[in-house]
């Protein structure tokens, strides 16, 4: 059998963004549309630069050069001579390409090519934004100083079905082809000590112009929710808007504004109805954080435009802190600062157990050794410190109190206008039975952040404090509402057994609590309610048995020491210590 034929060539892969959906909406147009573009710009181009055209595959073609420099010379000239023709063409109507351009060995099959060559050229042309060209480092080495063309280093990049990793090269528009743009030659702003993030206008997907306004205002209030969060950074909308209308890659924008995060979207409008896509991408390597999709009808468009607004600000939240605290873990330990040993600590503050809480304090203090008057870490270490006193953790709960307020009340003196801040203030002070200074802190954290979860869960523990359990449970299920994925919502249902428990509607409250449990098992102290509520439902085996584990964890536990952790009416505390008595738990 005669060997493969091969040859070292220039591959171009390119095809048309959104083909299905313009065929969609015009078959017809759209194929007399591309063949113009074939006919009047991209085949004599081909020509010019000396490539053949290999196959033709619906709205993508397969190209061969002999020079890779033609061949790079000839994608940008396509890409730029489809923007030219694109000016005066409404943007749902516009065909834009993407293409990728690599240089490898290809296996001869007639008049086919095939070989890993040729697939790294495709999966660059999948991984190209709309408008650009994605090359390899291959083709880059050779062009770099034949062409006065602007290419940005997008680094190593997996590719589907690709063994090894390949590095990338970008072009786009925004950069400009000749010499280095001012925008390019300038250095890239720092990345801020907190989630940074720009809204971009969202794409209409739908034919009717109208539709446009609607995404402007959905996009303008979005905007507005999260600059109304403090502790994000968020670009203003007059230059997010610079992008409308552009072909925009996430990772060229990321470097230009100096951001983590892109939430990017998209309206359509089908009949009576309207979609809304919205996704929240990191800058650093393209990565999809989070996406949710929002229907409704489009008479109700003021109240879906409510909904998605409070619902994509609650949700960014939870979304972003955990790609923040994986972004610290990729630094190397001598690079971090007291912003990074905070978002490490971060998940294991949350996890409302004592270990990890033990291990957020120690990862904490290195924080606040970096920087003693840092507010973040000085309120995150406080709220630890009230875990260990209303979770029965520590021996001196009086002491834990009094270290929480301390960290606390420090925390809101440096940063008094941060929702978190003075939520864990508010929190705290709930713990210390200040009920009336933790409400106006509360209170004043959802004003300033009406989408804070955790801030509304923190009033509805209040409400349970306060003997107001049917508002508690208003509290907790709004909390739920905003933040559906939020690692924290196991403490919602412990929430409303609470709400339960003080109601004395014990069977609804042991349901609520297993289900806190069942979402977090190492969470021992919300045994201690549990225990209570089979108690008091007469469920005795069930009680003992719960009671049992509860005294694993807390073997030095009585009810002295568990009323002086809870923070229940003395009503409430009295009914739950008679109930845990009856188990056999000493005074």
């Amino acid at each position: 059998m005669a060997a493969d034929e091969r040859r070292l060539t220039a591959i171009v892969s390119t095809d048309v963004v959104g083909y299905s959906r313009l065929m969609g909406a015009d078959e017809t147009g759209t194929l007399a549309t591309l063949r113009a573009h074939r006919a009047e710009l991209i085949d004599p181009k081909i020509a010019a630069h000396g490539g053949r055209i290999v196959k033709t595959m619906g709205d993508g073609l397969l190209l061969e050069f002999a020079s890779v420099v033609e061949a790079t010379q000839c994608a940008v000239e396509v890409q730029q001579g489809m923007a030219a023709r694109n000016i005066d063409v409404p943007a749902d109507e516009q065909q834009v390409l993407r293409i990728g351009v690599n240089l490898g060995d290809i296996i001869i099959d007639g008049e086919d090519i095939h070989g890993d060559g040729v697939n790294i050229a495709a999966r660059l042309q999948e991984l190209a934004e709309p408008g650009g060209i994605c090359i390899s480092s291959r083709v880059y080495d050779d062009v770099r100083d034949r062409l006065e063309i602007e290419f940005t280093d997008s680094g190593l990049e997996e590719l589907k079905n690709i063994k090894r990793p390949v590095h990338v090269w970008r072009w786009s528009a925004m950069t400009g082809t000749a010499g280095r743009s001012q925008r390019q030659s300038e250095p890239p702003p720092p990345l801020p000590d907190k989630p940074s993030i720009v809204v971009l206008p969202f794409d209409n997907m739908s034919a009717d112009p109208e539709q446009e306004y609607l995404a402007d205002g959905i996009v303008e209030t979005i905007t507005a929710a999260l600059s109304g969060i403090r502790s994000f950074f968020v670009i203003a909308r007059n230059t997010a808007y610079t992008y409308k209308g552009k072909a925009t890659n996430v990772l060229d924008i990321g470097r230009e504004l100096g951001v983590a995060y892109v939430l990017e979207g998209s309206i359509q409008r089908a009949g009576g109805r309207v979609r809304i896509t919205v996704q929240l991408v990191e800058t650093e390597g393209g990565a999809h954080v989070w996406a949710e999709r929002y229907d409704g009808e489009i008479d109700d468009i003021f109240d879906l435009q409510d909904r998605i607004t409070e619902q994509v600000a609650g949700a960014l939240q939870p979304s972003i802190r955990i790609a923040e605290i994986e972004r610290s873990r990729r630094k190397r330990p001598q690079d971090l600062g007291a912003y990074d040993f905070a978002m490490r600590a971060m998940p294991h503050v949350w996890v409302l157990e004592k270990d990890e809480s033990a291990v957020a304090l120690e990862l904490l203090d290195k924080s606040l050794e970096i920087d003693p008057d840092y507010p973040l870490a000085l309120a995150l270490a406080g709220w630890c410190h009230g875990q260990r006193s209303v979770y029965n953790w520590a021996d001196d709960i009086a002491g834990s109190q009094a270290e929480a307020l301390r960290l606390a009340e420090r925390a809101a003196q440096l940063s008094g206008d941060d929702p978190l801040i003075l939520t864990v203030l508010g929190t705290i002070h709930t713990f210390v039975r200040n009920h009336g200074t933790a409400q106006v802190l509360l209170k004043r954290a959802v004003a300033l952040d009406p989408n804070s979860a955790w801030a509304w869960s923190r009033l509805g523990w209040l409400e349970n404090y306060s003997d107001r359990p049917d508002r508690a449970i208003e509290h907790f299920e709004h909390a739920l509402r905003l933040s559906p994925l939020d690692p924290m919502n196991f403490n919602q249902h412990v929430g409303m057994g609470s709400a339960y428990e003080v109601a004395q509607d014990y069977d609804r409250a042991i349901k609520s609590y297993s289900r806190g449990l069942e979402e977090r098992p190492h969470a021992h102290w919300i045994e201690r309610n549990l225990a209570s509520c089979l108690s008091g439902a007469g469920r005795m085996e069930e009680a003992r048995d719960v009671f049992a584990r509860m005294m694993k964890s807390f073997p030095d536990l009585t009810v002295t020491k568990f009323k002086q952790a809870m923070v229940f009416s003395p009503a409430s505390l009295d009914r739950m210590g008679e109930n845990l008595k009856k188990l056999g738990l000493p005074d």
